[in-house]
């Protein structure tokens, strides 16, 4: 059971943001997109979210065409957690991360509530679920954001035994320990073989250290995705980042890599970055 994107070409106006774009998201692993600003990690997402329609390639849900399943059916199978975490209208964190089990109204409360405790439990909310949404950091609506995929996510367990999680950027605005235990609670629901994480990353080694597999997006073309011994190497991250940078292995986590800056940019920024 997959993900699977095939020959993605998606433009917006003028610009082709995504070419000729395939790869695969499987269960029971995390999938860490790196790339520079601009490069077209959201627009990949919005496209698997189905947002964004393609204007080649294909997306198959589980073996289905994207373009086959109405949205409710989508929201069965897949949790989406965008980089904006606001509301166009306030609730209380309780109701916000409830929301995640919308799509599965045969489930009965008590079932609703475990989830939800789970959830909070794992994003560090637990006994916030009165406060509202305008009222708590920007840090913590991206938790509670999260709590709410979580849901969505326990959900489609419930009801059809999988599911995948696609996170845009979802360490922006967290500190450290948070953003460790964002990261374990990722790693531990898709360690349970039934759930399939894509998470965009800005922090390389944070997807050295978490990441089973890493894609490399540079200007909309995924140039490299696979293990992260194989994918991390000077001359990909150089081609991406237009930084030289030095890939070491990981003093204190063994089997895993450390990647160290080298210097600025030579010319500035490359094309698409900013």
């Amino acid at each position: 059971m997959t993900i699977q994107a095939c020959g993605l070409t998606l433009n917006r106006g003028a610009r082709t943001v995504l070419a000729s774009v395939s790869f695969e998201l499987n269960r029971g692993e995390l999938l860490g997109l790196l790339g520079a600003n601009g490069a077209g990690k959201s627009t990949l997402v919005a496209a698997l979210a189905g947002e964004l329609v393609p204007q080649s390639g294909t997306i198959h849900l589980d073996g289905t065409p994207l373009d086959r399943l109405d949205p409710h059916a989508q929201a069965h199978l897949r949790a989406v957690m965008t980089q904006q975490a606001g509301l166009a209208f306030d609730l209380s964190i309780g109701e916000l991360v409830a929301m995640g089990a919308y799509p599965f109204a045969s489930a009965s409360p008590e079932l609703v509530r475990g989830w939800v405790d789970e959830a909070l439990a794992q994003a560090d909310l637990s006994g916030m679920t009165q406060r509202m949404f305008s009222e708590i950091s920007g840090g913590e609506q991206r938790l509670a954001q999260f709590a709410r995929a979580i849901v969505q996510c326990l959900g489609a367990v419930s009801s059809g035994g999988h599911g995948y999680l696609l996170l845009d950027e979802p360490l922006a605005g967290l500190d450290p320990r948070h953003q460790v235990l964002l990261l374990r609670a990722v790693q531990g629901l898709a360690r349970g073989g039934s759930i399939g994480a894509m998470l965009v990353l800005h922090d390389v080694n944070a997807a050295a250290r978490w990441c089973d597999r890493i894609g490399l997006v540079a200007e909309g073309r995924l140039i490299a995705c696979g293990a992260p011994a194989d994918v991390l190497t000077p001359d990909n991250l150089r081609a991406v980042f237009d930084v030289d940078m030095a890939v070491l292995p990981h003093p204190l986590a063994p089997g895993r890599l450390l990647v160290v800056e080298l210097d600025a940019p030579a010319h500035g920024p490359g094309p698409g970055r900013s």
